[in-house]
């Protein structure tokens, strides 16, 4: 089951909560997304967290998962103390269909309703198909890609109940275009989510919920509990790793006003590494 993290009384409240009085309290109004709900997974870390944070920013509510309790209740209470009455987290493995839509309950609970869903979370391995347990496969292609299907399912289910549409953005990798040599599962995973999110697009386009991908490269940051933090060589036309602030604004503007034709895309955020492979 989902146990749902919170030390607040949730409103529709944008003030401040009393304990940033004295501190610059970041507010940003661009991507017309403010008062919006969304269900962000992955949120104990790194992309998931700076997703959470530029919602938060934003004025939209957030009910983050995460399977790590710990980790989500920091990030929920860092945030709350940013902007009260806007996140809640919510212990969760959203490889379980039961906690997954134990996790849409405790939104709409919470906020009556789901806008946005954001499919973050993942785990890597680092084995050749020679080292590659069949254990770790599973784990890889459950974590990544059938959280993924599953939180689409059940929170896209709530999206054409309410009748309004809705935004989902999917976050890929640039290892899913590519071949790679020290990951087997990882990289299969993430290009499937690529053409499932074309074919959710389809399916879903009838009720006007929007499907994108966001796929960074080399954010600088791990990739599930048990990966290390990774800068590694710098191989981009920008030149520099990304950070989790950029995928948190791309995320930000598909999921919002300025995006409403925007559908079935891909939003590249990797600073040119793709279009920089010589053939």
């Amino acid at each position: 089951m989902c146990f749902l993290h919170s030390s607040q009384t949730f409103s529709h409240a944008d003030n401040p909560s009393p304990g940033t009085r004295g501190r610059v309290v970041v507010a940003i109004d661009g991507t017309g997304i403010r008062g919006k709900v969304a269900v962000v997974t992955g949120i104990g870390r790194n992309i998931g967290e700076a997703i959470a944070e530029r919602f938060v920013q934003e004025g939209v509510r957030v009910v983050g998962a995460d399977i790590d309790g710990d980790r989500a209740k920091r990030v929920s209470e860092r945030l709350e103390a940013i902007r009260a009455g806007t996140m809640a987290s919510v212990v969760c493995d959203t490889s379980n269909g039961e906690q997954v839509e134990g996790l849409v309950r405790t939104a709409v609970d919470t906020w009556g309703r789901v806008d946005i869903l954001v499919n973050n979370v993942a785990v890597t391995d680092r084995s050749t198909v020679f080292d590659l347990s069949e254990d770790e496969w599973d784990r890889v292609m459950s974590v990544t890609l059938k959280s993924t299907f599953l939180c689409t399912k059940f929170v896209a289910a709530q999206m054409k109940a309410q009748g309004d549409g809705g935004a989902i953005v999917n976050i890929a990798s640039t290892s899913g275009h590519l071949g790679r040599r020290d990951a087997t599962a990882y990289p299969a995973a993430k290009a499937a989510i690529l053409n499932l999110s074309r074919t959710l697009a389809i399916q879903l386009a009838p009720y006007r919920i929007r499907v994108n991908v966001v796929t960074p490269n080399r954010v600088g940051s791990p990739v599930g509990m048990d990966e290390s933090r990774h800068e590694g060589e710098v191989r981009n036309l920008v030149g520099r790793n990304g950070r989790p602030e950029d995928v948190a604004a791309a995320v930000a503007f598909l999921a919002g006003a300025e995006a409403t034709f925007v559908d079935g895309a891909e939003l590249l955020v990797d600073g040119g590494a793709v279009a920089s492979l010589e053939p």
